[in-house]
């Protein structure tokens, strides 16, 4: 398809959930061919929440035509061509599936689902249908990772020999913080499934899959008080740490915690190499450093790289190096790559068969705290 046709063309979009990450889509669906001239012009057609009240007021808030309280209608209705599914993880599967039935293309926020086998549903329903499916895995978007990756591929640092990656946040640091769905035993193991899959994306596109894990997981509080007050138990844990061995032999750790207190938005990752060393940290997403083991020892140091319009795709949105971008600008790239992906162009995405490697690992490193002992990622095939 030529750029000329891509850009006569439009695509329904239909979104289920408007929380924090609905939004987060919304505004990706509205700027991105704003941002990126070469893709189809979203029609923001169908929105869909837990009442019809809520859905109308939504839809008018954030720029779509329609609204229900009834996903199934949304994902039936034939102006619809791609869904983004923005809801609780317990829901994901069944209405992604129920998208690619439809013949709908789908865009599933992380993680698949708190179950493997419903997440080997949906990545069969993704390869039965012909449709693309994507999740929402928006940090691999970023141009520092993505110059991380080049450095490596140039053999900036020589060999790669470890990794250690951290994520941490703290909002739910206070014991004081109401008994949530992510607290629930339906939503997963806590943030082993909820927030460790972000750095396992990331390892993965560096380095390929887990092959080997071990896995400890803890919970700061025992209770967090319920609507009225009264403490409930928890039944996810907030804090887990994971040895891992990575294909090609790299050595990695990867520390995750809700619980953090000061930790605002934290993917931390260090990379060792034979010559040399990166390190990168979320919450400074417009930095990365690199030290080169080359030159006399007096010069030695790391070097901080600003990203600017030389890392693509910055230029799209900034013409000068030093303004930064946003959470919200990785949600357009990486709305910008799906609609790439659905022309049928190479695109930068992390699919329902990537993303179930990254399951696969989450549930291996659960079994592997229950038994106390290393697991074989394999073991999980299916």
């Amino acid at each position: 398809m030529s750029g000329a046709d891509k850009q006569a063309r439009s695509i329904g979009v239909g979104l289920i959930g408007t929380g924090y990450m609905g939004k987060c889509h919304a505004l990706a669906w509205t700027s991105v061919r704003t941002v990126f001239g070469d893709v189809a012009r979203p029609r923001l057609e169908f929105l869909c929440e837990v009442s019809e009240d809520l859905a109308r007021e939504r839809a008018q808030a954030l720029g779509f035509a329609r609204a229900t309280a009834d996903w199934r209608a949304l994902i039936a209705d034939p102006a619809v061509d791609v869904v983004s599914i923005t809801t609780p993880n317990a829901f994901h599967p069944e209405m992604a599936i129920a998208a690619l039935e439809a013949g709908k293309h789908v865009w599933c926020e992380k993680p698949m689902a708190p179950a493997l086998a419903d997440a080997r549903a949906m990545r069969a329903a993704a390869r039965a249908s012909g449709r693309v499916a994507v999740l929402g895995y928006n940090y691999i978007q970023n141009p520092a990772f993505r110059h991380i990756e080049a450095l490596i591929a140039q053999g900036a640092i020589g060999t790669p020999v470890q990794l250690r990656a951290e994520m941490d946040e703290d909002f739910m640091a206070d014991a004081a913080t109401r008994f949530s769905w992510k607290s629930a035993a339906p939503s997963g193991y806590g943030a082993l499934d909820d927030f460790a899959v972000h750095p396992l994306s990331l390892i993965q596109r560096l380095f390929g899959r887990v092959e080997r894990v071990f896995c400890d997981m803890a919970k700061p509080y025992a209770t967090r008080p319920d609507d009225a007050g009264a403490p409930r138990a928890v039944e996810t844990h907030d804090m887990a740490n994971l040895l891992l061995r990575l294909e090609g032999g790299v050595q990695a750790s990867l520390l995750v915690n809700r619980a953090a207190w000061g930790r605002k938005g934290r993917i931390a990752l260090q990379i060792f190499g034979s010559k040399g060393s990166i390190l990168y940290d979320q919450e400074r997403m417009n930095e990365v450093e690199i030290y080169r083991a080359d030159g006399a020892a007096s010069g030695q140091g790391y070097t901080r790289i600003l990203t600017g319009p030389a890392h693509e795709p910055y230029d799209a949105f900034l013409p000068a190096p030093g303004h930064g971008l946003g959470f919200n600008d990785l949600k357009v790239i990486e709305c910008r790559e799906l609609l790439r992906a659905i022309d049928g162009a190479p695109a930068r995405v992390v699919t329902f068969d990537d993303g179930l490697e990254i399951e696969r690992a989450v549930h291996a490193a659960a079994r592997a705290f229950e038994a106390g002992r290393w697991e074989d990622v394999g073991a999980l095939d299916g």
